[in-house]
């Protein structure tokens, strides 16, 4: 179950310069590639003569040329042309609104008349020299609603990721989830801690020392339909917390966009951007690759977690108060799904 009257991140711009890209996208085949102007354009990846891939083509002039017998295709899901033949009468196949900003390619998969890009979410760290990013892409075979609650309950950094960024501290300190309109956030505040590896090596960075008390903040905030973004950094105690001063505290926003793939698989964009020593591209590789291998450990959890639940059906899973952030977002879809579905058929229909 997915919203569709809403924007995805379907991939990044380096993924389709040179050649079409073929993604699944809420259970739609979807081509995406560069069309006239090199502008981002994505329509059905389905060859209205013979149903071959689209995205197995290549790209001339701005039109897709399917790969199996040379029909063209224009971004508005038109044939253009076919060697030797008339197409006048070719079935139209599906378009998308398409979208690059932010460093990503979004998709609307839903009806094209509602595609508002002002819907898109703003992120105040691209393009602006306070700050650093760096990220990747993960595809995990899970249903994207178990990583939406990995995002928002932290609690698990203390056993999945105990090397890196999980201390017993995140357990001992409680958290507070509220809802906010479709917005959930879950936030947890700890003091006069000792920062765990990943954040001596961000203090480190940022010339501070790495052995003495700090503060350490995590607030997750979900948005729909899958977009989790987290806070996340330490600060010398003694100087506020959340809101030292850039240079007492190493502060950064856990970025994540969960794209469903299908109803058991996702397309995870993560990646942090970072606000301090964003100069340093040395740095951001270190990070990305570290935060590499921690989402990597989550990886392997969700999908044997999701082989589980797809054996047992039958059982009831617990919620706790640590869960809060998780249900409270499953609420939100639950609600707008709801509501969605609700709409004449006429107004859903692509």
């Amino acid at each position: 179950m997915f919203l569709k009257n809403t924007w995805y991140v379907a991939a990044t711009p380096n993924e389709i310069d040179d050649k079409p890209l073929g993604r699944t996208i809420c259970g739609e085949a979807i081509a995406f590639y560069r069309g006239e102007a090199n502008k981002v354009a994505a329509v059905e990846d389905f060859c209205p003569h013979r149903g071959a891939p689209l995205s197995l083509g290549y790209v001339s002039e701005g039109k897709l040329v399917c790969g199996y017998h040379g029909l063209e295709m224009g971004c508005q899901g038109k044939t253009i042309a076919m060697p030797g033949q008339r197409v006048r009468g070719f079935p139209a196949i599906k378009s998308y609104p398409v979208v690059e900003r932010y460093g990503f390619i979004w998709v609307w998969p839903g009806d094209p008349a509602q595609a508002d890009e002002a819907k898109i979410p703003h992120m105040d760290w691209y393009d602006n020299p306070e700050w650093a990013y760096g990220g990747g892409l993960y595809h995990i075979a899970c249903d994207y609603r178990l990583m939406i609650d990995n995002l928002m309950d932290l609690t698990h950094e203390t056993y999945v990721h105990a090397t890196s960024i999980g201390q017993k501290e995140i357990d001992e300190t409680p958290c507070k989830t509220t809802t906010e309109g479709d917005m959930v956030v879950t936030s947890r505040f700890m003091s006069g801690i000792q920062p765990p590896p990943f954040w001596k090596m961000g203090l480190r960075a940022n010339n501070l020392a790495d052995d003495v008390p700090v503060d350490r903040w995590q607030i997750c905030r979900f948005t729909p339909p899958s977009h989790v973004m987290i806070e996340v950094g330490v600060a010398h105690q003694g100087h506020g917390g959340y809101d030292a001063p850039n240079d007492k505290k190493a502060y950064s926003v856990v970025v994540d966009f969960i794209t469903p793939e299908t109803e058991t698989s996702i397309h995870y964009f993560w990646g942090m951007a970072r606000k301090f020593k964003p100069e340093d591209r040395a740095l951001t590789a270190t990070i990305r690759d570290g935060q590499g291998k921690i989402f990597a450990e989550d990886l392997e959890m969700l999908e044997r977690q999701q082989k589980n639940l797809l054996a047992h059906p039958e059982r009831a899973l617990l919620m706790l108060n640590i869960d809060a952030g998780g249900v409270q977002s499953r609420r939100v879809l639950d609600r707008l799904i709801a509501q969605e579905a609700a709409q004449p058929s006429s107004v859903l229909a692509a």
